[in-house]
């Protein structure tokens, strides 16, 4: 049972135990005004328009890729993409990333990517001591953020977006593993948990729901349909052929690897 929750809370690529280091000093409002003066760090109204109008491009990019790729190449492009901003590739570069600024002369955007490096790397060294510039944006904008290789964003701006995307990723995890308990201690069931993943993939921007497997959505509706009661061994769903518990665990622990994989929760050294 234990397995069926961890293979499908399904964490984002990027540094999770950095990222859990710093998210105690990441929670912000999810008002808009919040969100723009966070971004900001200001409450001037021409920079708002300006960040705004960054995002507005950045979702227009976005849509156009996503609707010219196919889903495995559309992996690919995230794989390339998010290299950029993590591992090898990332870290070979540090000192060209850490010193890059944007091509504007706007004294906000400047502060903007000043910070975003100052939180990366304070976030690598696990002392959260600095504020993610991008905390409070929505899961979609941070995408697109994070997987914006036009120049519109530097690298470590791209990679702070990606930072609070793990951090939202995590804190989902944490509720609805705690949920999924509750549920399998009341009930012996797992099927509201499931509804719950399934809701959440499927909110997910495309270039991320692109690095699960084909089958991931399709693997949830058919347990939701099944409604398995783990403390009965019986398929409760109507209309479903029965499986065991054993055969259950088997499934979902030869699923694990490959669902722990894609998502990126096995990455180490980011």
């Amino acid at each position: 049972m234990i397995n069926s929750i961890n293979a499908y809370s399904t964490p984002q690529t990027g540094d999770a135990a950095a990222f859990k280091a710093a998210s105690t000093a990441e929670r912000t409002s999810d008002s808009p005004e919040a969100k723009s003066t966070t971004i900001t760090q200001a409450d001037s109204t021409p920079t708002i328009s300006i960040m705004a109008r960054q995002l507005a491009d950045s979702a227009a990019r976005a849509e156009k890729r996503d609707s010219t790729l196919s889903r495995s190449q559309l992996a690919d492009k995230a794989k390339t993409l998010l290299g950029q901003i993590q591992g090898d590739s990332y870290f070979l570069n540090k000192a060209k990333h850490d010193s890059e600024v944007p091509k504007t002369d706007d004294p906000a955007l400047l502060a903007r990517a000043k910070q975003a490096t100052a939180f990366v790397n304070s976030a690598a060294n696990r002392s959260g001591s600095e504020k993610n510039p991008f905390a409070g944006l929505s899961r979609e904008q941070l995408s697109n953020i994070a997987y914006d290789d036009s120049g519109t964003y530097t690298i470590n701006e791209r990679r702070a977006a990606s930072y609070e995307s793990d951090m939202q990723e995590y804190a989902w995890r944490v509720k609805v593993c705690a949920q999924a308990m509750d549920e399998y201690n009341s009930t012996g069931k797992l099927t509201n948990f499931f509804k719950s993943v399934l809701d959440h993939y499927n909110g997910l921007p495309a270039i991320e729901q692109a690095q699960y497997p084909k089958d991931y959505a399709s693997d949830l509706e058919s347990k939701i349909k099944l409604d398995f009661n783990y403390r009965t061994h019986r398929a409760e769903g109507k209309g479903e052929d029965p499986m065991s518990l054993i055969e259950m665990i088997d499934f979902t622990s030869s699923k694990s690897k490959d669902y722990l994989e894609a998502s990126g929760w096995g990455y180490q050294g980011s």
